[in-house]
């Protein structure tokens, strides 16, 4: 158990902007950040970050909280292990108590599976520094190609013994689960017998964006024809290829720094540009380009630089991942090296200054990349030529943004020599093929829908549940502010009806909502809206240093995901910036002790209409006996509504 003065101290030293920060590209607006969704795929972005606050809300997602709590939602951490992640990462001790038996057996089989690959980066790393064989053929081999001792440490490199089972045994015997050795596929099982899928290999640790280990790519450095050269950990609970870039862990900073991002093939590119000094660069870590490696790299940056290697056989196929960044909106530039020669084994040879220019220089334009590549192959044959410009502008229309496609319709006119209206015609062929494939798609949706008819109703809006929501919005938005508040007396006039008399009074906020609902006798109805409510009024009420920023802090889960969906609430409309648009909207901190009374009113109003329905509904159950009393209670309850309205502006 990690110490409470520890998780303390997180608390105190742990900004929500810099860590949400190393995983989304925020940009400032206003008094707070905003930046793309982590948990969504958008393009727009809906995600805020309140410096102020100290705390975040995903509007697209829904999703919210402290900083924990994001870190928790992101990398899926437990508790404790956001708060370890936090304390490294701020340099905090972390002093913690033994932990039981019966906590340890808790832990959770994808906690279990993060565990083991921990241990087995930390023994492979170990083998290559302090075993004979690890430093005679691994540390060799990345000597060989020419990483320092600084980088083969911080990429955390290492090498599996070239035993059958020299790894699986010292896991069984140091406490590790075969069960979670074989998930995580660091162990093959067949029947009785085990052995180590990473035999003889040096290791690559594949980490996730905040340093997790969740798999492994192993090289093998004999000749043995049979064996694959590289070997990936296979799907687990934990590591999905697709949807991880090798060396992101290390480039996140530099890439929202740099905001550009070099996507190589390989690992040693990586390591190697990374060495060089050029350290906003990752792989797609040995499978196709994906749209979920795309994304991650959307957090942090729009501009994207592949860079491929001389190879001409395989720039076709790696034109598909071109494609695919430009369908999610970003801007992709292409750079290719002298043929024979690889983004490892250039930036081994040449200087930062050299290896920075070549890039600066030698990048180009998509539209111009591929017309080269696709025009060497058409030569002189008109069919394949109009086959490439076909090619090329089908990539335009790949891009969500009408200016951009219009901007390189005209690049591509230039480049291959064809009218800008031919290319318009094409491109409009293309959009129109799409909205018509699109068309039938939801033509069949629709019989589907028609084959099966439902009588679902839309879900009623719960007003009470809404009224509750604005009364917490509004203890935690304004509570301790000081207001003049117009109370309503009721009275009996001259005549003997009754009449409302207003009376006005300073108070807090917090005093004038505790008191009227004191008075009317009234209990939230929601159980996570009540200990909300318990927790702010007996705060305000004993500590005179409150602050929100403290509350959300010591909050748990589902209170400070609440919580902040309420305190974040108005930035969604903020994000629409109608400023720009000349539509004004009067700030609610002018009209606070206004918006407190028509709140408190209208929440009567809603008890006073269920008090209502509930006695009509015992006049029609019951008896003659006492209907009169009850009657004569629903009138004075139907005046006073009345009269609640009249003072609301409603009209009933």
């Amino acid at each position: 158990m990690i110490a409470k003065e520890t998780i303390d101290k997180v608390f105190e030293t742990a900004r929500v902007e810099e860590v949400i920060g190393d995983f989304v590209n925020l940009k400032r607006s206003g008094s707070n950040f905003k930046g793309l969704s982590p948990f969504t795929d958008e393009r727009t972005p809906s995600f805020m970050v309140s410096p102020v606050k100290q705390i975040w809300k995903d509007f697209s997602s829904g999703k919210g909280g402290n900083v924990i709590a994001f870190v928790m939602e992101h990398e899926h951490f437990s508790y404790p292990e956001a708060i370890r992640y936090l304390a490294n990462k701020y340099g905090i001790e972390i002093i913690e108590t033994q932990q039981t038996d019966e906590q340890k057996e808790k832990a959770s089989e994808r906690e279990s599976m993060f565990l083991v690959s921990e241990y087995a980066a930390d023994v492979f790393e170990e083998n290559l520094w302090e075993s004979e064989k690890g430093k005679a053929i691994g540390l060799t081999y990345f000597k060989e190609r020419g990483f320092t001792a600084e980088t083969i440490r911080e990429f955390r490199l290492g090498y599996c013994l070239d035993q059958w089972d020299a790894f699986t045994s010292r896991a069984l015997k140091d406490g590790y689960q075969l069960e979670f050795l074989e998930k995580t596929g660091l162990t093959i099982v067949k029947g009785e017998k085990q052995f180590d899928r990473f035999k003889g290999r040096v290791m690559f640790p594949i980490h996730s964006m905040s340093g997790r280990v969740l798999g492994f790519g192993g090289r093998i450095l004999n000749n043995d024809k049979k064996a694959a050269k590289y070997l990936n950990s296979p799907e687990s609970e934990i590591y999905h290829k697709s949807k991880v870039l090798y060396g992101i862990y290390q480039a996140k900073q530099s890439i929202a720094k740099e905001n550009n991002c070099y996507l190589v093939e390989g690992y040693t590119d990586v390591i190697q540009f990374y060495q060089r000094g050029l350290t906003n660069v990752v792989a797609s870590s040995g499978t196709a380009l994906t749209p979920d490696q795309i994304r991650i790299i959307k957090r942090l940056t729009d501009n994207i630089t592949v860079l491929f290697d001389g190879d001409a056989a395989g720039l076709r196929a790696s034109l598909r991942g071109v494609d695919l960044i430009l369908e999610q909106g970003m801007n992709v530039k292409v750079c290719t090296f002298p043929e024979g020669e690889d983004p490892d084994s250039f930036a081994r040879k040449n200087s930062l200054e050299e290896v920075t220019h070549y890039l600066e220089t030698r990048a180009t334009d998509f539209i111009r990349f591929k017309a080269s590549v696709l025009v060497k192959e058409a030569a002189d044959d008109p069919i394949r030529k109009a086959e490439t410009i076909r090619d090329i502008v089908n990539s335009i229309s790949k891009i969500p943004d009408r200016i951009k496609r219009e901007i390189y319709i005209q690049e591509c006119s230039r480049i291959m020599d064809i009218s800008e209206d031919v290319l318009f015609n094409t491109l409009a062929q293309i959009g129109k093929k799409e909205i018509n494939d699109l068309g039938k798609i939801q033509k069949q949706q629709h019989k589907a829908f028609e084959v099966v008819k439902t009588d679902h109703k839309l879900e009623k809006v719960d007003a009470l549940q809404e009224l509750e929501r604005k009364i917490i919005e509004l203890l935690l938005l304004y509570g301790k502010h000081e207001e003049d508040f117009e109370d309503l007396v009721l009275k009996a006039d001259d005549k003997g009806e009754l009449i409302l008399e207003p009376e006005v009074h300073r108070a807090k906020v917090y005093e004038k909502i505790y008191l009227d609902l004191q008075q009317d006798e009234v209990a939230l109805s929601n159980p996570l809206f009540r200990e909300i409510y318990d927790e702010l009024i007996e705060r305000m009420n004993s500590d005179d240093q409150f602050s929100v920023e403290t509350f959300v802090k010591s909050a748990s889960g589902d209170v400070a995901s609440e919580v902040s969906s309420l305190l974040m609430e108005e930035e969604k409309y903020r994000l629409h910036d109608w400023d720009r648009k000349d539509i004004f909207v009067k700030d609610k901190q002018a009209v606070v002790a206004q918006l407190v009374t028509e709140t408190i009113l209208s929440l009567r109003c809603q008890l006073i209409d269920k008090r209502v329905d509930h006695l009509q509904e015992s006049v029609k159950e019951y008896s003659n006996e006492g209907n009169s009393e009850t009657l004569e209670e629903i009138i004075n309850y139907h005046q006073l509504r009345r009269l609640l309205a009249k003072k609301l502006n409603r009209v009933i």
